[in-house]
């Protein structure tokens, strides 16, 4: 994918972006996933898919969805009454960058 194209999604899929150490991580700048997702389904999800992500990325990263920063520890705690991940959105994992 080239520096200015965005990722495409088909109906019923979010948009899942990667930036600094996730990207590096999964070697990848994006994936696309079917809605709907809890966090801790994504989070699992994840998990799977890239194992080991969850210590060495997620634990310590950001999490945004639809540019809306999201508490990931309060939205556990919530169980069913969590957010709900749905198509058509875009959810970001943004690691803390050091600058120097």
């Amino acid at each position: 994918m080239a520096s200015n194209e965005s990722p495409t999604t088909q109906s019923g899929d979010f948009t899942l972006l990667y930036f600094a150490g996730a990207t590096t991580f999964t070697q990848r700048p994006y994936d696309t996933l079917s809605a709907p997702f809890s966090i801790v389904e994504l989070y699992n999800t994840l998990e799977d898919k890239y194992p080991g992500i969850k210590e060495h990325v997620l634990a310590s990263s950001a999490l945004t969805v639809n540019l809306d920063y999201v508490d990931v520890m309060e939205e556990i705690a919530k169980g069913a009454d969590a957010l709900v991940i749905q198509a058509g959105d875009e959810v970001a994992i943004i690691p803390p960058v050091s600058s120097g």
